[in-house]
């Protein structure tokens, strides 16, 4: 399974003009049938960015032009059976912070790639900020174009 950054859904959705803009479409393309994925963080951050420039009714129906659209599946953390206070100090807080500290990555950051590494049957993470999770991860971080040339 391949989980896809939120960079990559920004540049599909509010930078045409970049010069990636081709690569990415046809990344979202080729992996379409892959089984991809996105955390609820990294769904969170694309609606929040995207919010400044949807209506709220476009907004709400995200499922349809984001999930359905790219066959999506959204990744939730599971409580495994913990009472709600631990599983939130523990999701939030002592999770994130130990790669923060050990990992030097942002907040968000943390929070998207442990839920990946901790989802059966994730092998891949694609993003266009490599740099930000190479050497940080067990999972294999590819580019979008780096995707293509391995897996086409």
């Amino acid at each position: 399974m391949v989980v896809i950054d939120t960079d990559i859904f920004l540049l599909e959705f509010a930078f045409h003009r970049d010069p990636r803009h081709a690569v990415n479409a046809e990344f979202l393309v080729t992996v379409r049938d892959r089984e991809p994925s996105i955390t609820v963080y990294n769904l969170m951050e694309i609606l929040g960015q995207l919010s400044f420039n949807l209506s709220p009714s476009r907004l709400a129906g995200w499922r349809v032009w984001l999930q359905e659209a790219y066959g999506l599946t959204v990744l939730w953390p599971a409580p495994a059976g913990r009472e709600a206070d631990v599983f939130f100090y523990e999701e939030i807080y002592a999770g994130p912070l130990h790669k923060m500290q050990t990992q030097r990555m942002s907040f968000v950051d943390a929070l998207i790639i442990a839920l990946a590494e901790r989802t059966p049957g994730v092998e891949t993470f694609v993003t266009w900020n490599a740099q930000h999770f190479r050497n940080k991860t067990s999972l294999t971080v590819l580019t979008p174009a780096e995707y293509r040339a391995d897996k086409a």
